[in-house]
């Protein structure tokens, strides 16, 4: 009778290195969608150990941690007609793996091109000042308009975010001449306030002297006192205003005399 063992362990092998082979290890964040004999099963693998039996079976590793996608800048030509340039980054994860890896070819690529298109149709709907003042209001729309899209094949868009805004060098001048413009106009109506504060003062501090002439005088001390406190060589004689009244009095008499004569 010929030797059948040797046959029998060479099988055994082949199996046993088959089911070896056909042993997966996912990891807590990986789904292995499984196509049997080209129809995907209903529920994805993982994560753990699971069995892939080729070439019957065919996986797709589908990581459901969220990832970062930056968004090459765009131009972008705003309401009032601003051309900028502006890029921004892209939060996401996938939340049903099946569709990820049946309903679009590439769902990172896919979003990608989403997120140029609506980065560039929402901020062209709006104006510059806009777009610098409310970037938190804009992100979330940005955000919701291609949740919704990236939706239908099972990828979550967690958050975008504006990155950075280029203008122009021209632009950039113009809009440094505006600020210096605003700037000195706020600077002259704080002037201008000021002068109609201290006036309003002025006057109210003259009707309160004219009922007391005394003040007046103590106002002239006050005046030498802190004059003399700088230590400087200028000397400041107070002479009162009834002085100057009565030497204009005798001025006009004696030229009323002279032209008598």
């Amino acid at each position: 009778m010929p030797d059948l063992s040797m046959p029998v362990l060479i099988f055994v092998a082949i199996v046993v290195l088959y089911l070896l082979n056909s042993i997966k290890i996912l990891r807590e964040y990986e789904r292995g969608v499984i196509f049997r004999l080209g129809r995907a099963l209903s529920t994805p693998k993982g994560p753990g150990i699971i069995l892939v039996f080729r070439p019957f079976d065919q996986m797709i590793r589908i990581s459901l941690r969220q990832d970062v996608l930056e968004v090459p800048p765009q131009d972008v030509i705003t309401r009032d007609n601003v051309s900028i340039k502006v890029n921004a980054v892209v939060t996401l994860y996938v939340v049903n793996p099946n569709d990820a890896a049946i309903k679009v070819v590439n769902y990172v690529y896919q979003t990608s091109q989403f997120a140029q298109t609506t980065l560039r149709s929402v901020l062209g709907e709006v104006e510059l000042d806009e777009l610098l003042s409310h970037r938190d209001k804009l992100n979330l729309r940005i955000q919701s308009i291609i949740d919704q899209r990236t939706e239908p094949f099972g990828v979550k868009v967690v958050s975008v975010e504006v990155k950075q805004v280029d203008l122009h060098e021209q632009m950039q001048r113009a809009m440094a001449k505006q600020a210096e413009a605003e700037r000195e106009k706020r600077s002259k109506i704080i002037h201008a306030e000021g002068e109609l504060a201290a006036a309003q003062k002025l006057v109210e501090a003259a009707a309160l002297l004219a009922t007391e002439p005394l003040t007046l005088q103590l106002r002239y001390l006050q005046t030498l006192t802190e004059i003399g406190v700088e230590k400087n060589t200028t000397i400041v004689f107070p002479l009162p205003l009834e002085m100057m009244t009565l030497f204009n009095k005798l001025g006009a008499t004696a030229m009323a005399a002279a032209e008598k004569k």
